[in-house]
């Protein structure tokens, strides 16, 4: 047994309430809406941050920085991830992601340089940096550079 799935007992449902239906019915002419005013009004969103006509907060505290909306996040893999990758085959995002090494298939792959490479791999990838560049090529490796598609 769940509470969300109890059912109401026996006569204790109520109809819903019905408001602007007459002066009889009790909540007649303004319908619990009290007179004129925002909360009045229809439409009236109860907006997030809304202060009631002051100033919200986040308009009023300074901002700092700036915030580059064509940054690129990229999937980071240091070296030592791929020591334990077979030299046969060439080691590609999709493989990376099918071993577990980069969790997002969206973001393209930088190799980075932290660890030693021994096995003369052919690495594709997005991006390399310098030391992962000198590294692969002097494990007697290969690194291409594949355009973001």
């Amino acid at each position: 047994m769940k509470l969300h799935r109890l059912p109401p007992a026996p006569g204790s449902g109520r109809p819903g309430k019905r408001v602007g239906r007459g002066p009889g019915s009790g909540r007649g002419k303004t319908a619990g809406k009290g007179h004129k005013g925002m909360l009045a009004r229809s439409g009236r969103a109860n907006t997030a941050g809304f202060e009631g006509g002051q100033m919200p907060l986040v308009r009023r505290i300074p901002k700092r920085g700036f915030h580059n909306p064509f940054r690129v996040e990229c999937a980071a893999v240091n070296l030592k991830a791929l020591s334990g990758l077979d030299a046969a085959e060439p080691v590609t995002p999709k493989v990376l992601y099918e071993k577990g090494i980069v969790k997002k298939r969206s973001r393209p792959v930088k190799i980075l340089g932290d660890g030693e490479l021994n096995t003369p791999l052919t690495i594709e990838a997005h991006r390399f940096s310098r030391s992962a560049l000198r590294k692969i090529e002097q494990a007697g490796g290969q690194a291409k550079v594949i355009d973001r598609a």
